[in-house]
């Protein structure tokens, strides 16, 4: 578990500084946005490779290693749907949106009982699906923004630091009961 919670931490942690960095950067679609765009599908990458590690055989893993594949074609996707505009990056990150937070809801479900339910990854992965949905008229609207994914992955980089710190919770009081 342990390892789990540093996931959980670094990956909430570089999510909150991805969306300070790239609210410097999210008015237009210059190369340093497109490549902060194609990051963060990346990002997500690396953390559902090592949580996979951490539910071999289990349904929770099949899932990750899925999450895995989709991130991956969507940093894919972003960087060519820059090449149209706001408008293709904010249907393409909508999409993505909403079947990772399917993915991130269920495998949260699917997690093993020591663990608890994930309260905040349960609640992310729900909102992932809302902000999604939300993004793609958005996204074929007259003026489609960047902006909005600036609170959605803050908001995503908060679940995943609370997360971290409900394993710690649960990490402390099975010591102290022990």
């Amino acid at each position: 578990m342990p390892s789990l919670l540093r996931i959980y931490l670094v990956r909430g942690l570089i999510a909150i500084a991805w969306a300070a960095g790239f609210s410097a950067v999210s008015d237009s679609l210059t190369a340093a946005t497109v490549v902060l765009l194609i990051s963060y599908p990346l990002i997500d990458v690396v953390a559902s490779l090592l949580d996979a590690r951490e539910d071999p055989g289990t349904p929770a893993r099949r899932l990750q290693i899925f999450n895995t594949a989709l991130s991956a074609l969507t940093a894919l996707a972003l960087g060519l749907a820059a090449i149209s505009g706001i408008g293709a990056v904010l249907f393409t990150f909508g999409v993505w949106a909403i079947v990772s937070g399917v993915a991130q809801f269920t495998v949260a479900i699917r997690r093993s009982p020591e663990l608890g339910r994930q309260w905040p990854m349960l609640i992310a992965g729900a909102l992932s699906v809302i902000a999604g949905a939300t993004y793609l008229p958005a996204a074929l609207g007259d003026e489609p923004s960047l902006g909005m994914l600036i609170v959605y992955t803050a908001a995503g980089g908060i679940f995943f630091v609370l997360q971290a710190a409900s394993l710690a919770w649960r990490q402390r009081r099975r010591v102290v009961q022990v």
